[in-house]
């Protein structure tokens, strides 16, 4: 009764598309122990070394000890609210200055949860034609049409919406910051000027930026100083802040519109109060402190021709990219490959997730073997 999914399985095999769970042995805020080898971890979103890092965690736990619980057994809108949660949520609030924040289990239930539940029977979306499966997957459970603009191309943008955008009543535009498997940058200063022009409403996800981009961290929102011109900001504390769980700020009326509608909200157990506090600490006491080394970072970075510190090395195959990954695991470094559907057919990648802790000298041999690739 299973063949088909067998089949499948095998077809998956046979073109290099196979996925399946590594056992990883240890890791720490820069290194990854994997198949008896220690190697430096470039495929983490880890950006500012927090995860997995004992020090962080130990220092955390000397200050609150036992006072937080690691179960909320509840939705938050029945007992599963704490004032540890409108805490982070009112300093969230008050560094983006925006009127109210909701939190999310995670950046996949915030983009699924605000996309499917935002736009409505008579409404429309402009989507970035790279951002996130977890913002297509929203769009797809929405009762909206939807469309997608080419990437990062504010002229098909544009002609997008002198086509359509008198025939629905709202208008949503959707583009991710930093694009995580690309590591560019959207253009968030015209995509402001066509909301203005065109009465859209405009989401901006910062996951891969919140916490790496602009003077308190907060992403490239507040770098190009348009925080208050963007009417949704998502960030997420799985990745730069090295906790669990997600968020989105923005006007009163919105927000309390998604406590009421976004699914994923209103039917998860919320997280546990332990991981929100350690979220908030990580906010209030470190990511102040994180400005020089995001710099030094992102300077790596664009030694590397990237916009961010998202480096992408495309290769093509499947089966070519799994041999470089070898290559390099060989030359003491931790890369998984990149393949389809997660990026298009024919454009299997590396991508290369620089953190804080990671040093120059650190990619001198790594340099050497994408030079020779590109050769």
């Amino acid at each position: 009764m299973f063949k088909n999914f067998e089949d499948t399985l095998d077809i998956l095999k046979q073109n290099s598309h196979f996925r399946e769970i590594r056992n990883i042995e240890s890791k720490d805020e820069k290194f990854i122990v994997f198949n008896g080898k220690n190697l430096l971890n470039l495929s983490s979103n880890n950006y500012l070394g927090f995860a997995d890092n004992k020090k962080i965690t130990e220092e955390f736990l000397d200050e609150v000890g036992n006072k937080y619980s690691f179960g909320s057994a509840s939705a938050r809108l029945l007992t599963g609210n704490l004032p540890v949660y409108n805490e982070l949520e009112t300093l969230l609030c008050d560094l983006f200055n925006k009127d109210k924040t909701l939190l999310f289990n995670s950046g996949y239930h915030a983009n699924v949860g605000i996309t499917s539940s935002i736009a409505g029977k008579n409404d429309v979306i402009f989507s970035d034609k790279l951002n996130h499966a977890s913002i297509i997957d929203g769009m797809q459970l929405s009762q909206s049409k939807f469309f997608r603009y080419q990437h990062n191309n504010m002229e098909s943008l544009e002609k997008l919406l002198i086509r359509e955008r008198n025939n629905f009543e709202n208008a949503i535009i959707v583009t991710e910051s930093v694009f995580s498997m690309d590591g560019d940058i959207a253009s968030l200063s015209k995509i402001v000027e066509l909301k203005e022009k065109y009465n859209c409403i405009l989401m901006v996800d910062e996951a891969h930026a919140f916490g790496v981009f602009g003077a308190k961290g907060l992403g490239v929102c507040e770098q190009l100083n348009l925080i208050e011109k963007v009417d949704l900001i998502v960030g997420t504390f799985g990745k730069a802040i090295g906790s669990m769980g997600a968020f989105v700020v923005g006007n009163k009326t919105l927000i309390e519109y998604l406590t009421n509608k976004a699914r994923s909200f209103i039917f998860s157990t919320v997280l546990p109060p332990i991981n929100i506090a350690f979220s908030k600490w990580i906010i209030e006491n470190k990511l102040p402190l994180t400005l020089e080394k995001r710099q030094k970072m992102l300077e790596i970075g664009r030694g590397f021709g990237s916009e961010s510190h998202i480096i992408p090395v495309v290769i093509g195959t499947n089966a070519d990219t799994e041999i470089v990954c070898k290559r390099l695991f060989d030359a003491g470094y931790f890369t998984l490959p990149i393949r389809p559907p997660t990026v298009p057919e024919g454009t299997s990648r590396l991508r290369i997730s620089l953190t804080t802790e990671i040093q120059e000298k650190d990619l001198k041999t790594l340099k050497d073997i994408i030079a020779c690739l590109k050769v």
